[in-house]
């Protein structure tokens, strides 16, 4: 597939993740306060999106408290700066299995299996214009840890987003992902416009070599819209190879602590970079207005 460069480019910054990065930065933010605010400093940026997960405000610990969630969408909603909200859906299916020779039962310590409703609890209460959909089960990072996905949870949570009227963006961390993201949009469980993400360079998914993300690229459907990030050292070359690939970006502290080699960033200064690299190349940087026209996004209150 020929390279067609995308010339009108949105930013998504991912603010704060839930890895264990709360101890190895303080600009990671952990409140609520702290979250929000760190989303509105990098919608002042540049990020068009501003894509959220809370955290233990005492312990840093990722959460899933809609109390927390409720807080934060308030807050960005409150605040002069106009953003897309998007909020993560991708926690509540993490299982820790025990020893090789005695995998069962699971390690109580990090294991989180609830029901569909129970992960897209929060979603409904806060109708954040979108919210993550991870489209796949894998050995996730460090450890014995599984990232648990299976069909007839991504089907059942698919439609209740899709139901809510709030966009699903589709992480996709490996081909197969993709494959099945496809499958959804068939089932009518996914709605035009399709959004995805590729999530790339995060054990044990695909790397983030550029072979592997062409591949993934060459995966998306021309007519979907679709946004790249790598995390680690090489996240912020991906703003250039996404905008190349004719994609739009992501960045964030959830994905990479560093703008520079030893220099720690805050989210906005990843933004200001991402929009340096993405202009240098002769492209556009689009607003909030722009993304929700584009993704027929709708802008709601909280019900209550």
């Amino acid at each position: 597939m020929p390279l067609a460069m995308n010339r009108d480019v949105f930013i998504t910054c991912a603010v704060t993740g839930s890895g264990d990065t709360a101890g190895k930065s303080p600009h990671v933010p952990r409140s609520p306060k702290q979250i929000a605010e760190s989303a509105i400093d990098a919608a002042k940026a540049g990020a068009a999106v501003v894509h959220c997960h809370v955290r233990d405000p005492e312990t840093g610990a990722p959460s899933r408290r809609n109390d927390l969630y409720r807080e934060v969408t308030e807050r960005i909603r409150d605040a002069e700066v106009d953003v897309v909200l998007n909020l993560t859906a991708g926690m509540g299916g993490d299982m820790i299995f025990g020893g090789t020779e005695q995998p069962l039962p699971l390690n109580p310590a990090g294991t989180d299996m609830v029901g569909a409703t129970e992960r897209v609890s929060h979603v409904a209460e806060c109708l954040p214009e979108i919210c993550t959909l991870d489209c796949g089960t894998m050995n996730f990072s460090l450890g014995d840890y599984v990232m648990t996905n299976t069909p007839s949870m991504l089907r059942a949570m698919g439609k209740m987003m899709t139901d809510l009227g709030v966009r699903p963006e589709i992480e996709a961390f490996d081909t197969g992902h993709l494959w099945f993201a496809k499958q959804l949009v068939e089932e009518g469980v996914i709605e035009d416009p399709v959004l995805i993400q590729l999530c790339m360079g995060i054990p044990w998914g695909a790397p983030d070599d550029l072979n592997t993300f062409m591949a993934m690229v060459n995966n998306v459907p021309s007519n979907w819209t679709f946004s790249a990030f790598s995390i680690g050292r090489n996240a912020m070359a991906y703003p250039a190879a996404a905008v190349l690939a004719g994609g739009n970006v992501r960045v964030g502290l959830e994905d990479n602590l560093y703008v520079a080699k030893g220099q720690l960033a805050t989210n906005a200064q990843l933004v200001e970079k991402a929009v340096t690299i993405v202009e240098s190349m002769g492209a556009r940087i689009i607003g909030p207005a722009e993304v929700r026209e584009k993704l027929k996004l709708t802008k709601r209150a909280p019900r209550g």
